[in-house]
């Protein structure tokens, strides 16, 4: 069902209040030729009227004769600021980035974070942003699980699948996504909710397996058969299985790069209101697949690129899989059983 605009720009309109947007702030709205029209107008409609001072700086598109598919994550880190002072210059200037283009991964994004600008990423679907309005509850229980994580020295992720995988942690920050900027230099994605971090480097052991059911992202297709990888010193060495895994192998083989097979972020989804069934209700090209992210419960684990935790693996192929049913423990505590987030972290609870 369509969103009709009045209800978008009340959506913004929490978002912009939650990031503290406040009157006389500079907003920028980032965007690129596959940009939502209604996502930008509302955007802009909700700024202004919030007494923002709006401008919007439109990038051309880039990459597509690297890339094997539309989706705008599918070969990520040079962007069109690339080499580009004057919207680099205007997007340090402002007091907050509305990014509808996808800025991810590139050292770029970094650069404007550390001149204390917010950023927020929105790219989804309008009707998936207005469903996955972010609250103060969702970064409650983001927070709740992060002091867990941030103490942690070892994740392990097991399941009935076969999934039985450690990672050592400690040596990069946490990527905390609750759906809003309320502090400078912030980045956050609408719409989001969960928690993760990067496991040291080469200190990954073990087997990852991909069940029926599972997510491929940015293939956004689910797994019709198990995939196995094994993991070793923080690199997926062997991706075996059926038509499946030789899908993904050749997705893998054709940036040429041997940083696509390591180990990136790792997490779980804190999410209630988002569902892992919502990938299969939309075409291909319309979503970047936030639900599959963030639904409570999964595991999520992602191949390719450190550059957004600050390291220097700056490889174009990023693969986010998040799977099902897995245990994960921080320490020998269970943050998750069997795909549950446990009652600690769950609204319930607060």
């Amino acid at each position: 069902m369509a969103i009709s605009d009045a209800d978008m720009i009340e959506a913004w309109k929490k978002v912009l209040t939650l990031s503290q947007l406040k009157r006389g702030e500079v907003v920028t709205v980032l965007t690129g030729p596959s940009t939502h029209p209604q996502t930008l107008s509302t955007a802009m409609v909700a700024a202004s009227g919030m007494g923002a001072i709006v401008n919007r700086l439109d990038l051309p598109a880039m990459n597509g004769e690297a890339s094997l598919s539309r989706d705008a994550l599918a070969f990520v880190g040079d962007t069109p600021l690339t080499g580009n002072p004057a919207g680099m210059a205007a997007l340090k200037a402002s007091d907050l980035v509305l990014d509808l283009m996808l800025l991810l991964f590139s050292p770029e994004q970094g650069e404007i974070l550390e001149s204390g600008t917010r950023m927020l990423l929105a790219v989804e679907p309008p009707e998936v942003l207005a469903r996955l309005v972010p609250t103060m509850e969702d970064k409650l229980r983001v927070k709740a699980a992060a002091e867990k994580l941030k103490a942690a020295k070892e994740m392990h992720v097991t399941s009935a699948a076969g999934t039985d995988l450690r990672c050592a942690l400690g040596d990069y920050p946490l990527l905390e996504e609750y759906g809003f900027v309320d502090a400078p230099g912030r980045w956050d994605h609408w719409p989001s909710g969960f928690l993760a971090t990067w496991p040291n480097e080469g200190k990954s052991n073990g087997t990852i397996v991909i069940d029926r059911g599972d997510i491929l992202l940015p293939q956004k297709s689910y797994a019709s058969e198990k995939i196995t990888l094994t993991v070793r010193d923080g690199y997926a060495v062997k991706i075996e299985g059926g038509l499946d895994a030789e899908l993904l192998l050749d997705y893998i083989e054709s940036f040429k790069d041997p940083e696509a097979y390591a180990i990136s972020h790792i997490g779980w989804g804190l999410q209630d209101r988002a569902r892992w069934s919502v990938l299969s209700l939309y075409d291909r090209e319309q979503t970047i697949g936030m639900d599959a992210r963030a639904f409570a419960g999964n595991f999520l684990f992602s191949l390719g690129p450190n550059t957004e935790a600050g390291g220097t693996r700056n490889t174009p192929c990023h693969i986010d899989i998040p799977l099902r049913r897995c245990t994960v423990r921080l320490d020998g505590e269970h943050v998750t059983m069997d795909g549950k987030v446990l009652d600690q972290f769950s609204l319930a609870a607060e």
